[in-house]
């Protein structure tokens, strides 16, 4: 079982920047690849960033490609998305999700491989 928290969300303004957190319980945090998701209201949740398991590979949605950065820390069971030059359309709940996986330079992009999921961090980028 993995437990997933998440921090760092809030009010920016539009260029601003945020530093999302999510804490993962358990041993084994490097078995995980992570992911980072969201939703907006009124829309399907949506994949942004994947990193494999021990960080060799990285994936980003077209949209945030060059804005935001994803990385993790293994030795501190976390992993982290830094977003930069934030947009209106940024705004939504930001979660993050573990999905066990063997092969280490593998990185998850849909949903329903994810095996764990945090309750979610707000942001909110104001125009």
């Amino acid at each position: 079982q993995v437990q997933l928290v998440e921090s760092g969300g809030g009010l920016v303004q539009a260029g601003g920047s945020l530093r999302l957190s999510c804490a993962a319980s358990g041993r084994t945090f490097s078995s995980y690849v992570m992911g980072w998701f969201r939703q907006a209201p009124g829309k399907e949740r949506e994949f942004v960033a994947s990193i494999s398991r021990i960080g060799g590979r990285t994936f980003y949605v077209d949209s945030v490609k060059g804005r935001f950065t994803i990385s993790r820390d293994n030795a501190k069971n976390t992993v982290y998305l830094q977003m930069d030059s934030l947009k209106p359309e940024d705004t939504a709940v930001y979660s993050c999700a573990a999905a066990f996986e063997r092969n280490i330079l593998v990185v998850v992009t849909t949903q329903d491989r994810y095996d764990y999921w945090g309750q979610g961090t707000q942001v909110t980028v104001s125009s």
